[in-house]
C-alpha cells in the first residue's frame, strides 16, 4: 500500500484490500465494517475534493464533539477533512471516503468548519458540522462505544485503543511521550510536493499492528471501561504511530472555533495525572523531559534524526531514558553518546514518519 497524507490506493488495491485486513485481538471486524456506510465513529470517511485523476483519499472520522453551544461536529485531521489547509468552510464531508465508494461521492454527512493552522498549531485537527441524523448522536465509537468526555493525560506504558478506517480496532502501549517529531506530508492526494511538519509534546506508540494508512483521525483511547480519550491520531511508520495529545488538540480548534470544544461522551474516569508511569516515578520522567529539553536541538539535527522522545530504559523498565528516532533509510546512523546527563540514551529505527 502507498503511505502519504492519507491511504493513496487505487481503487482496485483498495478491493483487495478490503479482502487482505489485519484483524487484531479483540476486533469485532478488523476494519470491514469501518469501511461501508456506517452510522458510529471510528470509520472511513473525508473531504469530497480529496482526490486528483489518479487517486481518491480518504482517512477516519474519528469521534463527536459538542461546542459550549450544543453545536455536534465531526472530529478529525486537517490532512482528512481540510485539504492540510486548503479546504473552505462548508465543504462537503462523506462517510464512508471516496476510497471506499470505488472513487464516487458517498452520501455526505458533514460540512468542513474550520482547521488550526498546519505548522504553528503543533496539532493536526479539524472539525466538521454534523448534518442532523446524519451519524450516531451518542458519538458511539465502533467496536470501543461511547467514550468519556473526560480527557486522560499520556503516561508512559499507558494501554490504548483505537478504532480506525484500515486496522479497525487495536490496541497498543505508549512508549514515549514529550516525544519531538518531524513528519512528511504530501500537498496533494497522490501527487503534489512533500513538506515536513515539525511537532513537540506529541504520544508515541511502538507497534506494527497499532495503526496503517487510513487509520489518521482515529481517536486514541484509554483501554478500559472508561474510554478516555488521549490523542488523536495522525502519523507514523511501519512500526509506529503518532497522536497529538487531545487536550492540545481540543484547546487549539476551540480557539479557532472561538468556543469550548469537549469530546461528546460519559463523565467515567479522571483528568488527575498519577506520580507513577506504570513503574516510573513522575518526577524521574520529569527529570527526564528537561534534559531532552536542553540537548534537543543538538540531538534532533544530527542526520537521520527524525523524533526524540521520553520513554523507558532498554534493561531497566523503571529507569526514564531519552528515546531517539531514526529513519533507517537516510543513511548511515549518526554516533550517539549511551547517556545524556544521567539519563540513558535509547535508539530505535523506523521508516520516514508520515501523515497518513
Amino acid at each position: 500500500m502507498r503511505l502519504g497524507i492519507r491511504l493513496l490506493i487505487i481503487v482496485a488495491f483498495a478491493l483487495f484490500l478490503s479482502s487482505h485486513r489485519i484483524v487484531s485481538k479483540g476486533s469485532a471486524d478488523g476494519g470491514a465494517n469501518h469501511r461501508g456506510r456506517n452510522m458510529r465513529f471510528g470509520v472511513s470517511g473525508g473531504n469530497v475534493n480529496d482526490i486528483t485523476r489518479r487517486f481518491c483519499c480518504s482517512g477516519t472520522l474519528g469521534a463527536l464533539v459538542k461546542d459550549a453551544a450544543g453545536v455536534s461536529y465531526v472530529l478529525s485531521n486537517n490532512h482528512v477533512l481540510g485539504l492540510s489547509g486548503k479546504a473552505n468552510p462548508g465543504d462537503a464531508i462523506s462517510q464512508p471516503g471516496r476510497i471506499d465508494n470505488n472513487c464516487q461521492t458517498p452520501p455526505i454527512v458533514a460540512d468542513f468548519t474550520i482547521a488550526p493552522q498546519l505548522g504553528s498549531s503543533n496539532v493536526d485537527a479539524a472539525i466538521a458540522q454534523l448534518r442532523p441524523g446524519a451519524m450516531d448522536a451518542s458519538g458511539e465509537i465502533e467496536d470501543i462505544g461511547v467514550p468519556s468526555s473526560i480527557v486522560a493525560p499520556p503516561t508512559l506504558g499507558m494501554s490504548v485503543a483505537k478504532s480506525g478506517r484500515t486496522t479497525g480496532f487495536t490496541t497498543g502501549e505508549i512508549s514515549s511521550i514529550s516525544a519531538t517529531v518531524n513528519v512528511q506530508y504530501q500537498a496533494g492526494c497522490g501527487k503534489g510536493k512533500k513538506f515536513v511538519v515539525g511537532y513537540t509534546n506529541q504520544v508515541v506508540i511502538s507497534s506494527a499492528t497499532f495503526s496503517a494508512g487510513g487509520d489518521s483521525g482515529s481517536l486514541i483511547v484509554t483501554n478500559d471501561s472508561n474510554h478516555q480519550p488521549v490523542a488523536l491520531l495522525f502519523a507514523g511508520s511501519s512500526t509506529t504511530t503518532i497522536g497529538n495529545p487531545i487536550g492540545e488538540v481540543l484547546t487549539k480548534v476551540g480557539a479557532a472555533l472561538s468556543r469550548t470544544v469537549t469530546v461528546a461522551g460519559t463523565t467515567q474516569g479522571s483528568s488527575i495525572e498519577t506520580v507513577v508511569n506504570n513503574g516510573l516515578l513522575l518526577q524521574d520522567v520529569e527529570s527526564a523531559k528537561e534534559v531532552k529539553k536542553r540537548h534537543e536541538q543538538d540531538l534532533m539535527s544530527r542526520p537521520g534524526v527524525i523524533g526524540l522522545g521520553v520513554g523507558r530504559a532498554d534493561d531497566n523498565p523503571g529507569a526514564p531514558a531519552l528515546v531517539i528516532y531514526i529513519d533507517r533509510g537516510a543513511g548511515r546512523v549518526p554516533v550517539l553518546p549511551a547517556r545524556v546527563e544521567n539519563v540513558k540514551m535509547r535508539v530505535v529505527l523506523t521508516d520516514q514518519f508520515v501523515a497518513y
